[in-house]
């Protein structure tokens, strides 16, 4: 089978030639950058400085050349801007703590304070505060919360609806181009629209934004889901309508070049439990990812990806009522989520994406040979009978040994034989 439809059967339910695998197709199943490069390396690779697309979390760019060494099937979209509100273009070298060298956009903007930690600028602006910092010997970047003094009876819902807009002609063009030329590399595509998710507090502070207004304190955004239910409705109400007349036009330019869209990536677990009830989930979130998934599925052939972290199994039956295909990243280690019972009670509704390796313990602190078994596991598990796309719990860390990493990726290939 061609990678493309070796995921296609897995997103349909029926088991493929080989389970297939997606590293770097979305911001929350990459590889950080220390690792790519590692990576390079170990598989003899042209040596170059890698790229870091997605500056957040300090992702590097899994390349061509390295996709085919991994055995990887899927190729990711991503938004036209990172998560520091600038476009990946002009990229400038850069070195990390650890001496490692990486090429980052050409936009980024960083400083170092007196405690040697790395300051980053939103969309490169000097003349604004930081909303980001990377601590000194750190592997990826923190949102520094800008939350102005909040006035009750001056909040304003259009603050919180700043970043959601009509898209752009020029990030349609972009999307245009982009999404063509990743489905002419034969994988599945998925792609990140943007403006999809609701309350993903990793957005809510705004760190792609010079001067964010609302309720963007991460505490007082939780507290605000109790407290002030209608302003966040309000909030939902309104992004839900641009986000649809934006999928009309993205639907228009890209059209079935899309196998998959991440839709959304708020958290609502912890490790032992949720981050909200039951009739909270169903009240204030599922009304309005059923209207996002309706029309995806009415208008286009895409499946829609949730991501959670966590303890989550019983919201499990209200993301599916809500409408979506595929579940990430599967975090088996956290309360109730055991990987069979996962896989009997809910599989024939949800593809699992991700759950193949716990990247908490095993991934950082196992064995090679741990690692080996591990993916033999779960892919017995959640390979039978597809609906299963192979990723680790999550992104993979810039300090998990190199050796562990390529243990996952050798007893795929042994399974695939």
């Amino acid at each position: 089978m061609t990678s493309k439809e070796r995921v296609l059967r897995a997103l349909n339910h029926k088991e493929p030639d080989r389970v297939p695998v997606d590293f770097g197709g979305t911001a929350v199943t990459g590889i950080h950058v220390e690792i790519v490069a590692a990576l390079r390396d170990h598989y003899g690779l042209a040596k170059r400085p890698v790229k870091v697309h997605e500056p957040y979390q300090m992702l590097g760019l899994i390349e061509d050349d390295l996709q085919r060494a991994l055995g990887l099937d899927v190729e990711g979209v991503f938004a036209a801007e990172t998560m520091f509100g600038y476009a990946n273009e002009a990229w400038k070298p850069w070195r990390l703590d650890s001496g490692l060298e990486v090429l980052v956009s050409g936009h980024m903007e960083m400083a170092r304070d007196a405690n040697g930690d790395t300051l980053v600028f939103p969309k490169g602006d000097r003349t604004v505060p930081p909303s980001g910092r990377m601590p000194k010997g750190g592997f990826f970047f923190d949102t520094i919360v800008r939350q102005e003094p909040i006035v009750e009876d001056k909040l304003d819902v259009e603050d919180n609806l700043e970043e959601f807009g009509p898209i752009s002609d020029a990030h349609l063009e972009y999307f245009d181009r982009a999404t063509a030329a990743a489905a002419a590399t034969g994988r599945a595509v998925i792609a990140t629209f943007g403006g999809l998710a609701f309350g993903d507090i990793a957005l809510v502070p705004g760190p792609f934004m010079t001067r964010p207004r609302g309720i963007r304190d991460i505490e007082e955004w939780y507290v605000s889901t109790l407290t002030r239910p209608t302003y966040v409705h309000a909030i939902f109400e309104r992004q839900t309508e641009i986000a649809l007349a934006n999928l009309e036009k993205l639907r228009a330019r890209v059209g079935d070049r899309v196998q998959a869209v991440f839709v959304c990536g708020t958290d609502f677990g912890t490790q032992l439990s949720t981050f909200c009830s039951v009739p909270t989930f169903r009240s204030l979130y599922v009304p309005y990812y059923r209207r996002i998934n309706d029309w995806i599925h009415a208008h286009t052939g895409w499946k829609t990806f949730k991501h959670s972290c966590g303890a989550i199994r019983t919201l499990i039956p209200s993301i599916i009522e809500a409408g979506f295909d595929i579940l990430n990243p599967v975090q088996c280690s956290a309360a109730g989520m055991d990987a069979a019972r996962l896989k009997a009670d809910f599989g024939a509704d949800l593809v699992f994406w991700g759950g193949g390796i716990d990247t908490q313990k095993t991934l950082m602190f196992g064995t090679p040979g741990d690692v080996r078994d591990e993916v033999r596991r779960r892919v017995e598990i959640f390979g039978r009978g597809g609906g299963f796309v192979f990723n680790a719990v999550h992104n993979i860390q810039g300090n998990v040994p190199v050796r562990n990493v390529t243990a996952m990726f050798d007893a795929l290939a042994e399974l695939h034989a």
